[in-house]
């Protein structure tokens, strides 16, 4: 059970990933890779000088006597502790930078796998704290209960979650097979607020769809990018080629992020060599550069969808294909995060995720809070997301095959 009241970030499946982003992000992008603290001190005291300031210790000490005088309820001492430990990573005002207890690292290490018990969702959070529903998944729990695209989610089990990380709010709608979520929602197309009870089920992530459209085009739409949507991307591909596809549009419009792994391994699978993302640390170093060293490339032309919700990996990918020359992109400028997290095991089993580098198109742009511009600005009419989107309506999916004919 959370007992946070610092909480802070990512993707709800209940969802499967910190629910990146994007974002869920996604849920948050995060490098698989065991990161060394490195660089030196910043300007300012740390936290255990902080600890010796005698200022600080009295007024420590003096916060402490009014709560031992006066406070009505019983105290929690290990919630206190942990409580300490979220306000450090509280302080450095960073959404994307928290603390994890035991219980929470550990299920978290679990979130990417593509299977889980929850209520099928995925989620996105933005810099002032907002969680939104991206999507339901379909077939799951959440869509039969009427969660809808873009419904702001405000409470879970009676606990507000405006204040916390996306990846904690991601456990709170998890759990037992069988058991009951009470979700909160504010729909703001209705202007009210919306509950739900919903029954946890086991969900599995299909990250990929993929079919044929008129004219020889291929859609393939990947909604997130978790541990197995290198191989589902790959497998569509192969299926559309052999199925004469003259030409590829992929859609990532609403789809928050996911690991950092996945969309090198769909980049380097698509690009015909060069660079493909590059990670600088605050001083500027350049911390790790990916580039395609894979031998195959698709090489026909294609178009790659996105949105304002479109972030993180999807924006790696997005930037990958624009500065390479290798797609054109249609729809509205994407979320923009360009930062990257490590999570960092600490010694007693607990761990912190934190901002650890920006990183940078293979043009070199620095795209956070800036996003990508498409090469065809195009918007939906009335509509942020393209969410269940009836093909008729879709005039960004039009613009997209008008362009990709023309490339043919």
């Amino acid at each position: 059970m959370i007992k946070k009241r610092f909480l802070i970030v990512g993707t709800f499946l209940a969802m499967a990933l910190s629910l990146a982003g994007c974002s869920a992000p996604n849920l948050s992008m995060k490098d698989n890779t065991n990161a060394q603290a490195e660089g030196g001190k910043q300007n300012g005291k740390d936290v255990s000088e902080m600890l010796e300031d005698k200022d600080v210790q009295a007024k420590v000490d003096e916060i402490n006597k009014y709560i031992e005088y006066y406070y009505y309820f019983d105290i929690d001492p290990e919630f206190q502790e942990e409580s300490f430990y979220d306000g450090i990573m509280n302080g450095l005002n960073d959404p994307y930078s928290v603390y994890y207890t035991k219980e929470e690292y550990e299920d978290l290490l679990e979130d990417n796998s593509g299977e889980y018990f929850g209520v099928g969702a995925v989620v996105t959070q933005d810099t002032t704290m907002k969680v939104t529903v991206v999507r339901p998944i379909k077939g799951s729990p959440a869509e039969a209960a009427g969660v809808k695209a873009d419904d702001v989610i405000v409470e879970v089990d009676g606990t507000e979650i405006t204040d916390q990380e996306l990846s904690l709010v991601v456990e709170m709608i998890r759990g037992e097979k069988g058991t009951t979520a009470h979700i909160k929602v504010y729909r703001p197309s209705e202007d009210k607020y919306i509950e739900f009870e919903i029954q946890r089920a086991e969900v599995e992530n299909v990250s990929v769809d993929y079919k044929m459209l008129d004219n020889k085009v291929g859609y393939i739409s990947v909604t997130q990018f978790y541990e197995n949507t290198s191989k589902e991307y790959k497998e569509a591909v192969e299926d559309l080629e052999k199925q004469g596809a003259k030409g590829l549009i992929v859609d990532l419009r609403d789809n928050p992020g996911g690991l950092l792994n996945a969309v090198v391994d769909m980049c380097a699978y698509t690009l015909d060599g060069g660079n493909i993302v590059t990670t600088k640390n605050r001083d500027g170093k350049i911390t790790s550069s990916y580039d395609d060293k894979d031998d195959h490339s698709i090489n026909i032309p294609m178009v790659v969808l996105v949105n304002g919700n479109s972030a993180s990996a999807s924006e790696i990918f997005a930037g990958a294909m624009k500065d390479t020359g290798t797609a054109k992109l249609v729809g509205t400028t994407t979320f923009g995060k360009g930062i990257v997290q490590s999570i960092l095991p600490l010694s007693d089993g607990t761990a912190i995720k934190i901002t650890v580098s920006k990183y940078f198109t293979p043009g070199g742009n620095d795209i956070h809070q800036i996003g990508i511009e498409p090469d065809y600005e195009v918007e939906l009419e009335d509509r942020t997301n393209a969410v269940n989107l009836d093909y008729e309506d879709d005039l960004q999916l039009h613009k997209a095959e008008e362009v990709i004919k023309s490339m043919m």
